[in-house]
């Protein structure tokens, strides 16, 4: 991971906006947890859930890497779904999603056996 810094902008359930900044390769669910954000993301970034799902609200959707299969699978469990969500635990910060605009969803569905 280099030192380079590169910003995501987060919009909460209320609505409010918070940008922030991480080094290059840091994911946005990771990005959020040094931040204060409330981005859940219950299996620790092992594809094992859809708590860190997020909406992708401006043009970077098309920039970014196909979702795998593990990641498509967790999506189907995430709340809110739309044609543009992801896992904020595969978006990852560099060159090409610097300034991507995200938005938590109001509610998350955990579907673990805890």
């Amino acid at each position: 991971m280099s030192d380079k810094l590169y910003s995501a902008t987060f919009i909460l359930p209320d609505g409010t906006k918070k940008t922030v900044q991480g080094k290059e390769g840091t994911s946005l669910l990771f990005l959020a947890h040094d931040n204060n954000i409330p981005l859940e993301g219950a299996c620790e970034a092992s594809l094992a859930c859809s708590t860190c799902h997020v909406i992708v609200k401006n043009d970077f959707f098309d920039k970014l890497p196909e979702a795998i299969d593990a990641e498509e699978d967790m999506l189907d469990y995430a709340f809110g779904l739309t044609p543009t969500s992801r896992l904020g635990c595969q978006l990852i910060l560099n060159e090409d999603t610097d300034g991507i605009v995200v938005e938590i969803p109001s509610q998350t569905r955990n579907m673990s056996n805890k």
